[in-house]
């Protein structure tokens, strides 16, 4: 487990809670510290967006339960048909997330039984957890996520990487492949949500610039790339093995597979500017993606045993070539027109 901001913003913005709501006087400051937890979110823009949602829903919830309270009961089947309501109106109005903090302050505004300056009290401690938390994400580290994924898109692919050099050979223990393996998967899905955030992000912002709309696409490319790598992985462990090969063949895939894996990194690094340009162009790893799966056609066209699960295993790898020379061809066009952006004095 890596510490990072997010929990060392949780801590202060579950104590900045707890200090305003004893300054303030209100009590129980634990419905601060628990609205805080709640409402820390990854982005910026989420951060925002959860605020005003909250702002609604909690104004509702506490609405409602104050009239619960008020005419009803605080019997504890009251408090649950008031949170059924509660949960089909945030549904109803499109703000599933702001739910679990909602029905926090429903139970403690329902607890005051229709008391109105009690309900306010408790309306207002989830106010404060909820503020508390919209401040310190902006003001304290704010999260970047475009950052966080050029961290972890190294990451990820370093573990593909791992992986992939040592399918063909088979040289990894089992056990340990599954735990690479599942690490890697459970990467790629953190990965994808780190993109979500980065096109959430851009969509809602009013002027976006050219280069950022391009590095997106460049963004989105490169996961996609990253996912043919896995399946490659998925189709070595479902099929090669299981079909009739040679040593011949073996080294063949095997270093084809090196051959790629080299230009996926190169690409990476090219992405970062970290390269020239011209370094490294993809007309050779075109070729010998081509040559490669013609070598593969003829040998299966012998009618090997398992010569069909053997062409699966070439199919993925000569996709996660393609996918590689695409995400390069989309890093060079980008630079290229940043460019000439800079050259016209845009």
């Amino acid at each position: 487990m890596t510490f990072g901001a997010r929990m060392l913003k949780t801590g202060i913005a579950v104590t900045l809670a707890l200090y305003i709501s004893t300054w303030l006087q209100f009590s129980p400051p634990v419905i601060a510290a628990v609205a805080a937890i709640f409402a820390l979110q990854p982005s910026i823009y989420r951060s925002w967006r959860y605020f005003l949602e909250q702002v609604q829903t909690n104004t509702l919830g506490a609405a409602i339960a104050l009239l619960a309270g008020t005419y009803f009961s605080n019997e504890p089947i009251a408090i649950g048909v008031v949170c059924i309501l509660v949960i089909m109106l945030c549904m109803k109005l499109k703000m599933g997330e702001s739910i679990g903090l909602t029905l926090v302050t429903v139970v403690a505004v329902m607890e005051a039984s229709g008391e109105w300056e009690f309900a306010l009290n408790r309306f207002l401690l989830s106010m404060i957890g909820i503020v508390a938390a919209f401040l310190i994400n902006i003001v304290f580290v704010p999260p970047d996520p475009r950052k966080q994924f050029n961290k972890q898109i190294h990451l990820v692919f370093n573990q593909l990487s791992l992986l992939l050099r040592t399918a063909i050979s088979d040289e990894m223990k089992e056990k340990v492949f599954r735990e690479q393996k599942q690490e890697l998967e459970d990467g790629l899905l953190s990965l994808m949500e780190k993109y979500k955030l980065l096109e959430e992000e851009l969509k809602k912002l009013k002027r976006v610039k050219y280069r950022q709309t391009r590095q997106i696409v460049v963004y989105k490319q490169l996961l996609h790339n990253l996912q043919k790598g896995f399946e490659v992985l998925e189709a070595v462990h479902e099929h090669y093995f299981q079909s009739d090969r040679t040593p011949d063949i073996n080294m063949n895939y095997d270093r084809h597979l090196e051959k790629l894996i080299k230009f996926n990194e190169h690409v990476l690094l090219k992405f970062e500017e970290k390269v020239k340009p011209e370094s490294w162009r993809s007309d050779s790893i075109e070729e010998a993606n081509d040559a490669f799966m013609k070598d593969t056609s003829n040998y299966c066209s012998e009618k090997r045993d398992g010569s069909l699960r053997l062409f699966i295993v070439a199919a993925a790898i000569y996709d996660y070539g393609h996918q590689t020379i695409r995400s390069n061809r989309l890093v060079e066009r980008t630079e290229m027109d940043e460019h000439e952006q800079v050259a016209s004095g845009e």
